[in-house]
């Protein structure tokens, strides 16, 4: 008896962006991204969870890190639902483990890891000297 296998090839579609040094930088690295996700056919479902994760991760990258800070989207398919990794990554904490800036409103921050953490499938955190990456993966229905 011949047994076949599927093998599907799996298709990684990626895209690097460094965040800009200017006011208003989130939202105009996240209008990108959404017309990239758009052009990448990625489903609309996924796309409107990994904006509100991109700004998140981003926003974070700018209150509570070093820069510069950069984004990574991965987009895979094929084999199965399609994937989709956001990745940020800085130059690790700009203050001591706790210590919030002082002109943050706590009622306007502290929940974009809860966001992150409701949207995502998987995330996590990477640590190297010098570099911190936050990422998530969003799955395609």
């Amino acid at each position: 008896m011949a047994v076949q296998l599927n093998t599907l090839a799996r298709e990684t579609r990626e895209q690097v962006f460094a965040l800009p040094p200017f006011a208003g930088a989130v939202s105009a690295v996240r209008r990108r991204v959404n017309a990239l996700l758009a052009d990448w056919e990625v489903s609309p479902s996924v796309v409107e969870d990994a904006l509100l994760v991109v700004s998140e991760l981003l926003t974070n990258a700018i209150v509570h890190a070093l820069p510069p800070a950069v984004l990574r989207l991965s987009w895979t398919l094929g084999g199965g639902p399609g994937v989709l990794r956001v990745e940020v990554t800085d130059a690790g904490p700009a203050r001591p483990a706790g210590q919030s800036p002082g002109w943050a409103d706590p009622d306007e921050h502290g929940r974009g890891e809860g966001i992150v953490h409701a949207l995502a499938t998987r995330h996590g955190m990477d640590v190297r000297p010098g570099r911190f990456t936050r990422w998530a993966d969003l799955v395609a229905a």
